[in-house]
């Protein structure tokens, strides 16, 4: 191992490499130091060009930092990731024909870091089928420069797969808190693990050079080794960064480190609007002991609700990045977590998940249609990705897709219980068809999937023959608040209910004493083992 500068480890980059970054969201775990120099050297020397950025998760602000800073045509050729959502300026090179960009599930990238690592063939697996990453649609594909096949569709003993192929690398930009002289990686004040192990390894095998940022060193021999998390074996080049923060918005928080878990009170208590009325009314499925994902948007403020109803020990809330338990963040901070009881590795976390491990998925939508489709990965001009969604959304026994009912500007009030549409949203999010497919209704029915679709004045159900309508908000008109507003027409349940008052109220919803009353899912029977295997 052999330490040097950001501006050293740049160097190391050559026109036409594939780089593999670590990291997720806004800041966690993220290499940025070593990122900015690759574009502060580009900036300068013009060089490199032409360079394929892989990772899993979308890294970055929301304006310039994370993957923005490749965001500079003739730096970047290709980008293979799990959302662009955090670096808008490569969704408008992608818009552009400037750049090549690839949107493919956050799981099925996390997974096969470590099919690469030990050097199989690539991942094969369900997750996806029938959305826009299918190849028999668009294989993920989010620009129309990217020309090459990155999944295949194969029917393994019958039955429809796909196939994920390897991604060779050149050189892999990790993270970490404190390097040894040896080249040890711990991850101490980390908020999330990733992949960090896997795509080291999986660095080794392809011949690919390692170069690890943290913040300290420390001497040689004197880590504890079991809180190693990248052996030194593993590692070609440290960079040291003292000031990096733990997330771009959060210099250091050890509740995000797991090293202390904070008082539900300095949990934030959300304002009442519509995202909150969302977010209790899909909290309202929760039951005792259910094990939940929450998805990006919308659906985080379940975890707020979960504290402010203090249910937070009844449940299990999760997400993707590796975090068991305890209170999700939200905002720029979505993936870290609070008074959690477990981190583990991303791609075991999803492994959980495609296994089905998860009663209910809490995910946020942008548009939904007649078919039950949803789609959170490209609308309204703009380039997102899946993240996640797909990989949770196709897995969990039950679904709840969150989101408001229109897009834009408006003015709703709620007084006594009661909801009063001043001004409506401008842009339709009810549409006849999805833009994109990143939620195939169709498939969710075959696979006998249970799914609710919120928003602040209806709920709808996914059924045998379509969208179905079973509550709307007290105070407004059906026809004119609701069908009206909608690109289709939905069934409209015989017993059509109205929301639960206490969603549109100030005060405390008292859903403790509602979860408590409701029976536990029991688990899934064991499987028996086949008979070669016996």
């Amino acid at each position: 191992m052999r330490r040097v500068t950001a501006d050293e480890a740049a160097q190391v980059i050559r026109t036409g490499d594939t780089i593999m970054i670590g990291g997720s969201g806004g800041g966690h775990a993220v290499p940025e130091a070593i990122i900015a120099s690759i574009e502060k050297r580009f900036l300068v020397e013009g060089q490199p060009r032409n360079i394929t950025s892989v990772h899993p998760v979308g890294l970055g602000d929301g304006k310039t930092l994370g993957a923005g800073h490749f965001a500079h045509e003739g730096l970047l050729k290709r980008i293979v990731c799990g959302t662009i959502v955090n670096s808008p300026e490569i969704s408008n090179l992608a818009i552009a024909g400037k750049i090549e960009v690839y949107t493919l599930p956050q799981g099925a990238l996390s997974e096969l870091t470590r099919e690469m690592a030990a050097g199989r063939a690539g991942l094969l697996t369900q997750t996806a089928l029938h959305t826009f990453v299918d190849p028999r649609l668009q294989g993920g594909r989010q620009s129309e420069t990217a020309k090459e096949d990155l999944v295949e569709l194969v029917n393994f003993r019958g039955e429809d797969y796909l196939f994920y192929k390897p991604i060779p690398f050149e050189v892999c930009l990790l993270r970490g808190t404190t390097a040894d002289e040896d080249g040890n990686i711990t991850m101490e004040e980390e908020a999330i693990y990733g992949e960090m192990l896997s795509m080291a390894q999986a660095a080794r095998r392809c011949g690919a050079v390692v170069i690890v940022q943290v913040k300290r060193m420390a001497k040689g021999g004197s880590l504890p080794a079991k809180h190693v998390k990248i052996p030194g074996i593993l590692v070609d080049l440290v960079v040291v960064e003292p000031t990096q923060p733990q997330t771009y918005d959060v210099h250091y928080s050890p509740s995000y480190a797991g090293e202390l878990k904070i008082p539900l009170s300095d949990i934030p208590v959300l304002p009442l609007d519509a995202r909150k009325i969302i977010a209790r009314r899909a909290a309202m499925e929760l039951f005792p002991g259910a094990i939940c994902n929450l998805g990006s948007g919308v659906s985080t403020g379940i975890a707020n609700v979960a504290s402010e109803e203090d249910v937070l020990d009844d449940i299990c809330l999760t997400n993707e990045q590796g975090l068991i338990g305890g209170a999700p963040a939200s905002g720029n901070d979505t993936g870290a977590s609070r008074n959690y009881a477990a981190m583990i590795d991303q791609p075991y976390q999803f492994d959980f998940y495609d296994g089905g491990g998860l009663d209910l998925a809490f995910l946020s939508f942008a548009e939904m249609d007649a078919e039950g489709n949803a789609n959170v990965s490209r609308f309204g001009g703009r380039i997102v990705g899946p993240g996640g969604f797909i990989n949770i959304s196709q897995n969990a026994k039950a679904v709840i897709f969150n989101g408001t009912f229109t897009a834009g500007k408006n003015d709703i009030s709620w007084q006594n219980g009661q909801m009063k549409i001043v001004k409506d949203g401008p842009a339709q999010k009810l549409v006849p068809a999805v833009e994109q497919i990143t939620y195939s209704g169709k498939f969710g029915r075959e696979r006998g999937q249970r799914v609710l679709y919120v928003t602040e004045r209806a709920v709808f159900q996914l059924v045998p023959k379509g969208v179905e309508l079973i509550e709307i908000a007290p105070g407004i008109d059906l026809e004119r608040d609701v069908l009206a507003r909608m690109g289709f027409k939905p069934l409209i349940s015989p017993n059509l209910a109205k929301m639960d008052a206490r969603l549109f109220r100030t005060d405390r919803m008292n859903l403790a004493t509602d979860l408590r009353q409701r029976p536990s899912l029991p688990r899934a029977p064991r499987l028996e083992m086949p008979e070669a295997a016996q």
